[in-house]
């Protein structure tokens, strides 16, 4: 069974730092593109960052760039997202996804695979 999990989360003060970790199971994803969205309470996903399957394009929400950098492991099953300078705004889920498309694409709708996500929170 094809799985996602993500793990780095936890509670960081303004200004601090997070390294999230994406690790997938049960299917190669390597020939997938990898993204990473966040929903905070009672608003829609949104997208955050994504990474085409070789790694060689990017793509970032204009909120996070300069701030966030996404990146995948050597083996490719595994993608990253280091979060520099948060803001509280920033608090939210993140939840780590892999789209078959392997181009580093924005939309929710793209991506067939999602992991549970990790809860992120920035005090003030």
């Amino acid at each position: 069974q094809e799985q996602l999990v993500e793990s780095g989360g936890g509670l960081v003060q303004a200004g601090g730092s997070l390294r999230l970790s994406c690790a997938a199971s049960g299917r190669t994803f390597s020939s997938y593109a990898m993204g990473w969205f966040r929903q905070a309470p009672g608003k829609e996903r949104e997208f955050v960052a994504a990474i085409s399957w070789s790694g060689g394009s990017t793509s970032y929400a204009d909120s996070v760039k300069g701030r966030f950098t996404i990146s995948r492991g050597n083996a490719k099953n595994t993608a990253y997202l280091q979060m520099n300078s948060l803001k509280p705004e920033d608090t939210a889920v993140y939840y780590c996804a892999a789209s078959r498309t392997a181009r580093p694409v924005a939309s929710v709708q793209q991506y067939e695979y999602w992991g549970q996500g990790t809860q992120v929170t920035v005090s003030s």
